[in-house]
This record gives C-alpha cells, sequence and structure tokens, in this order.
C-alpha cells in the first residue's frame, strides 16, 4: 500500500511514473521491487504508466549480470513503458569495455567492477581489452543504448543531477552523472524537479527542487521506487 503526501511537481492526470532508484547488483532485489510495482498497477489502475530505472544497475554486489539480463530481455512490467537511465557506473563500464583505455579500466576497478566482471565469469586481473569479448551480447547493447535523462510534465529523471545555474540543454553529460555538489546543496529552482539517485541516503530525501531515490540497498538500505502520480509522491521499497 503506497502512502501519499503532496509531491514538489505535478503530472498529467492519468499518468503514473515509478523510478527506480541505484540497484547496484542486487538482482533478486529489483525483480521484488519490480512485483511491488506491478501489484500497485493490478490494484490501482491508471490511463498510461512508466517505470523509469535511474541507472547504476552494476558494480559492488554481487548479480549484476543477474540485473542486466532482467533489464535487457525487455518491459518487466505488463502494461508500463520502460526507460532506463545511464549512470556513472555504466558510464565507466562502457569506456573500459569498448574504448581499451587503461585509465577508463583502472577507474572502473576502483569503483566496484570486480563484481561485475566476476558475474561475467571474467577475471579481473586479465588484460581488459578481453573484457568485451565475455560480455553477454545482449546486455552490452542493452548498456550501449541507456538514455542520459527523460523528462515527463514537471519532473527531470537523471542519475545524478544537474549543475546549478546551467540551462537544461546546455547541461554537461559528465554532470548528469557524476554531480554531488554543489547539486545537492542548491535550494534554487531547476525549472524542474529532478527526481535522481546517485548519492545513498538511509530515507528518500524531498525537497522542493529534488527528489533522492538511492537509499543504499548493496549497504544493506532498501531498494526504492518513487511512485509520482498528479499532485501526489509516495513509495514502494524492498
Amino acid at each position: 500500500m503506497v502512502t501519499f503526501r503532496l509531491a514538489p511537481a505535478k503530472l498529467r492526470p492519468g499518468r503514473r511514473v515509478y523510478a527506480i532508484g541505484d540497484v547496484h547488483g542486487m538482482a533478486r532485489r529489483l525483480a521484488a521491487l519490480h512485483n511491488a510495482i506491478a501489484a500497485d498497477l493490478a490494484a490501482r489502475p491508471c490511463a498510461s504508466a512508466l517505470v523509469v530505472h535511474i541507472g547504476d544497475y552494476i558494480d559492488r554486489g554481487p548479480e549484476s549480470s543477474g540485473a542486466l539480463a532482467m533489464l535487457a530481455s525487455g518491459t518487466p512490467i505488463g502494461g508500463a513503458e520502460t526507460i532506463s537511465l545511464i549512470g556513472n557506473h555504466e558510464w565507466m563500464a562502457l569506456r573500459a569495455l569498448l574504448g581499451g583505455d587503461d585509465d577508463a579500466a583502472k577507474l572502473w576497478r576502483m569503483n566496484g567492477a570486480d563484481a561485475t566482471l566476476r558475474s561475467w565469469r571474467i577475471d579481473p586481473d586479465t588484460e581488459h581489452p578481453s573484457w568485451g569479448q565475455a560480455v553477454p551480447e545482449e546486455q552490452l547493447r542493452f548498456l550501449e543504448g541507456l538514455r542520459l535523462f527523460h523528462r515527463e510534465d514537471g519532473y527531470f529523471f537523471v542519475h545524478a543531477g544537474l549543475r546549478p545555474g546551467v540551462a537544461l540543454a546546455e547541461q554537461d553529460p559528465d554532470d548528469m552523472v557524476w554531480i554531488r555538489e554543489p547539486f545537492l546543496s542548491y535550494a534554487g529552482d531547476f525549472g524542474v524537479v529532478v527526481v535522481h539517485g546517485h548519492t545513498p541516503t538511509k530515507e528518500p530525501e524531498v525537497r522542493t527542487n529534488r527528489i533522492g531515490i538511492d537509499t543504499g540497498a548493496v549497504y544493506g538500505g532498501a531498494l526504492t521506487a518513487s511512485v509520482l502520480e498528479e499532485d501526489r509522491l509516495g513509495f514502494l521499497q524492498v
């Protein structure tokens, strides 16, 4: 059962958006949250529903390949559209897997890549130019097809955030997947309410200009989905 509060922005009548925070290789938790969303949709049908995955599907947790396989297989929830965004961990992975860059491979390994590589049965200590050859093709295609952001009425969905004082059309993609400050402490108006992950908090963080939904599933916290409809906001957690 979703408990609602007044939201900081609005969606058009009949539209509902579920946005799922950082997964980090917790595939079974992701499947449970998909089931919770499906149950909510069955109990409370709406005219149209969208599920937005906010990025960071891989690294640190033990089931990165399983999470990618689940998402790459198509729409996980009947009756809902699905959009998957790129997080900084996918950003690093693509550069290491496709770019053949030593620095990219080192940076990725410093940020939890070994768990992902092992989920693909890749020895992290092997030469990185060979890594991409061992990644299942459908998972690599999924990674390459991830979107940077999604805008929906009064909301802007992006992995990390936005740089204050910069127009939406001029935002740097690096900021959109990596930024923390000055985004997190900014109290001004972005022109949209930003729904983001990237920075874990114990509970979802709701401000007048942003909604943070990374609640640290890989660190023992919940995996969170925000539920947005008309002028209301609620959460599902597993």
